[in-house]
């Protein structure tokens, strides 16, 4: 099952451009400095990550932890993930 996943994350990632860097980075850690970098607005860090897999593993990526983090937060408070989504938004409760 995780090797059928970890194929799955590899197709998803795409070709990978050359360039010096030859150090490969995986989609969560894409996602990961790509939050981090929009978090404290820096552009070079955006750029940086946005660059280490395609556009479409970048999303799934973002997507899954946004979903971890809402879980993880829903956990912490004892709510549901849907209330710590629309909160965290800023919308009213449902």
């Amino acid at each position: 099952m995780l090797d059928r996943l970890r194929k799955l994350f590899e197709w998803a990632a795409g070709p990978r451009p050359e360039r010096p860097d030859t150090r490969q980075h995986n989609i969560f850690e894409a996602a990961a400095t790509y939050v981090s970098a929009c978090a404290e607005d820096d552009q070079q860090g955006i750029d940086e990550a946005a660059g280490w897999v395609s556009p479409e593993a970048l999303s799934f990526g973002v997507n899954e932890l946004a979903c971890r983090a809402v879980i993880a937060l829903a956990r912490e408070r004892d709510e549901s993930p849907q209330r710590v989504a629309r909160t965290l938004l800023g919308l009213p409760a449902a």
